[in-house]
């Protein structure tokens, strides 16, 4: 089983700092982002790394030769969704995917990689303590998560923040079998909504993974939350990167 990680964008709110280098090469403690993923991830036991770049993608080739690439040419008329099918090729086995501005701990893909569901998406219950120092990045953003009976059964940002039990970390586990319903649920999608909004994005280029998720949901897919308390923070502005270097323990 591959581990995706998947940074194609240039992360603009985090100006300065993404000025001339990819967004997960701020470092926190003294590391980049890059770096405690990848650390996280071995724990996980995922040594294979497939890395979908876009912006300064070159920058990452030279530091990371050991990784396989796959390249976004396309990453500013894109989102998230697309760059992950970047690496459609290389799902066949399985994957982890992650973003790639996040810092989250080593016991998470340990814990990971230990569920027995198909589809598994990492839901941090105590979202909502964290967003009080988040005034540039409100809760109205989250990734929000609505769990009933073990399943996942809504994840978008636009659901009321008090139906949301979890916020979606951006790290997830598919199967074999699970990474084969997530592709034939892509290009389901992909030949229907190609060039019209699709789920909360405006076009289906543009369309978050979350996008597809809830697509899923709503066509009966069944989708696992696999819980954690805290030990997680996304770095989306300069806030959140002072936050992060003040309080990130690893």
């Amino acid at each position: 089983m591959k581990a995706i990680i998947i940074g194609a964008g240039r992360g603009e709110r985090l100006m300065p700092h993404t000025a001339n280098a990819p967004k997960c090469f701020a470092k926190v403690k003294g590391r980049r982002i890059l770096d405690w993923g990848i650390e996280a991830l071995r724990t996980g036991g995922l040594m294979d790394v497939v890395f979908v770049g876009g912006y300064r993608i070159e920058q990452v080739q030279a530091e990371y030769p050991e990784f396989t690439f796959c390249h976004n040419v396309d990453w500013q008329n894109n989102n998230i969704l697309v760059s992950l099918m970047h690496a459609e090729c290389h799902m066949d086995d399985g994957f982890v995917c992650a973003y790639s501005d996040i810092l989250y701990r080593p016991d998470i893909p340990y814990r990971l990689m230990q569920s027995a569901h198909d589809m598994t998406l990492v839901c941090d219950r105590a979202w909502r303590a964290r967003y009080q120092k988040r005034t540039e990045h409100p809760e109205t953003d989250a990734e929000k998560v609505a769990v009933e009976g073990g399943r996942v059964v809504a994840i978008n940002r636009t659901m009321p923040i008090e139906a949301a039990r979890n916020e979606y970390i951006g790290v997830a586990r598919f199967t074999r079998e699970g990474a084969r319903i997530l592709r034939d649920a892509y290009h389901r999608a992909k030949a229907k909504y190609d060039g019209r909004p699709f789920q909360d994005a405006p076009v289906f280029q543009k369309a978050y993974l979350i996008d597809l998720f809830q697509e899923m949901i709503e066509e009966g897919i069944p989708m696992y939350p696999m819980e954690t308390q805290g030990g997680y923070m996304e770095i989306d502005t300069n806030q959140d990167f002072q936050i992060a270097r003040e309080e990130w323990s690893g």
